[in-house]
């Protein structure tokens, strides 16, 4: 027969064991973080690819048509610059390159350009786009998470966040070549939301695409041994969180066990490229080396799109920050893009993909319509262009001016948050309703700003 003590130290064990066992259960049972969630209401977007051009393409050289500005090369800015600016400037500069009008919409297009002319009737140019910020790291922040001045969520993380993936084998947010300078991994991290928001970096800016990919994805250890092994990891792991309470640092890590352990699965077939057609292969300039690297990037990007990974990134990393030699460096970082770009766009249009995969081009801020140096232009958060394709934007269009000389944003000016709220919105989100409380009160990408640019909505 067994005494009171032997009674009372059984049955607080056997209390623990069940608190135990049903914790595990709800973790086995919870729906996982990644899963795909309702959005607020009908989306015209399902993911999102984001051409990012590091370093800050001129507006003036690309897209952005100003007959003035060569009418008056050479002549001082009529008006005054800003009061603060981020080095010393001077008189007016004319584009180097001739632009011509193309497609049915009559976009104007600078001859950097002359594929992604080709294509102009499917794009959305916003011609009004301006920031807060002329120095590169806290720019980058503001375009990737709507902050300049503190760690916030990326923009990618918010998507993963607000409406999970739609291939629970892979991210939900991956980022190709990022760079680690200028705000490095803050602005693909998911800073207070929970770590499996974060994005997931293939390579980074310092090497070839075509190392960029998910390391030791095929593994060594047979597959049966590894899931016991993280079986017993979570087991440990859990218990650990039953004892002390809530650890976002721990949860984290129990999910990415888990994600890199189904991974291994589709990761290296949405990886390997090699099946790919000569012809596909082409349409991206692999074929060419000056192409090649970027346009490795556009295909693995269609890929992981295709497989269900809600936000991709690819960054043309850091290139466009022509302080001087404008002419060459410019005709340089655009040769090197132009193919890949008009290429993803012409496949994803051909595959069906393009009217529910919303394609967002630009940098984190424009350049100086006045010459710094001999032939350069400074850094310009004033007035720059993006353009946007497929997802619910009206094809073929221009959005917003700036003046006659492209310094200034005039007319329905945009601003990154407005950016941010408009690409939530394409994908069924509301901005305002977005929210994650942290630190009491609720955050969200817009703080307490942006407004849907419905100009552009088809």
């Amino acid at each position: 027969m067994l005494s009171r003590r032997q009674m009372l130290q059984s049955s607080a064990t056997g209390f623990g064991l069940l608190a135990l066992t049903d914790l595990l259960a709800q973790a086995e049972t919870k729906v996982h973080p990644l899963a795909p969630k309702k959005p607020h209401f009908a989306p015209k977007a399902k993911r999102v690819i984001f051409l990012f051009m590091h370093g800050g393409p001129s507006q003036v050289d690309t897209f952005d048509y100003k007959p003035k500005l060569t009418e008056d090369d050479g002549k001082p800015l009529p008006f005054p610059k800003p009061r603060v600016v981020s080095g010393a400037t001077g008189n007016l500069l004319a584009s180097p390159w001739k632009f011509k009008q193309y497609g049915q919409s009559g976009a104007t297009v600078s001859e950097l350009f002359p594929k992604i002319a080709t294509v102009v009737d499917d794009l959305c140019f916003i011609k009004s786009m301006h920031g807060s910020n002329s120095r590169h790291g806290g720019a980058l922040l503001e375009l990737h998470t709507g902050s300049d001045t503190f760690v916030r969520p990326s923009m990618g993380s918010w998507v993963n966040y607000g409406l999970g993936t739609e291939n629970r084998d892979l991210p939900g947010f991956i980022t190709i070549c990022p760079s680690l300078s200028h705000g490095g991994v803050n602005n693909y991290s998911s800073a207070f939301l929970p770590a499996i928001y974060q994005g997931t970096p293939l390579g980074n800016a310092g090497v070839s695409s075509e190392r960029a990919a998910v390391p030791f994805i095929a593994g060594t250890t047979p597959r049966d041994q590894q899931r016991r092994e993280i079986d017993l990891l979570g087991e440990m792991d859990r218990e650990r969180l039953a004892t002390l309470g809530p650890d976002p640092a721990l949860e984290g890590r129990i999910q990415s066990f888990e994600m890199a352990f189904r991974m291994q699965t589709a990761a290296p077939e949405v990886q390997d490229l090699s099946k790919e057609t000569k012809e596909i292969k082409a349409l991206y300039g692999l074929d060419n080396p000056a192409t090649a690297n970027f346009g490795r990037q556009c295909l693995m990007a269609r890929r992981y799109a295709e497989a269900g990974v809600r936000f991709v990134q690819c960054s043309h990393s850091y290139k466009w920050d022509q302080h001087g030699d404008l002419k060459k460096d410019h005709a340089r970082n655009a040769l090197e893009v132009d193919q890949p770009i008009t290429g993803l766009l012409t496949d994803l249009k051909a595959r069906g993909l393009l009217k529910d995969t919303l394609v967002v081009w630009g940098g984190e801020f424009g350049r100086t319509p006045v010459a710094q140096g001999k032939d350069g232009r400074d850094h310009h958060p004033h007035a720059f262009t993006y353009f946007l394709a497929g997802g619910g934007v009206k094809a073929g269009t221009s959005y917003g001016s700036t003046d006659e000389y492209g310094f200034y944003a005039q007319t329905d000016k945009v601003h990154f948050h407005d950016l941010h709220a408009t690409m939530l919105h394409l994908l069924g989100l509301d901005h305002k309703k977005l929210t994650y409380r942290h630190a009491g009160r609720d955050f969200r990408l817009t703080d307490v700003l942006g407004e849907v640019v419905t100009g552009i909505l088809a």
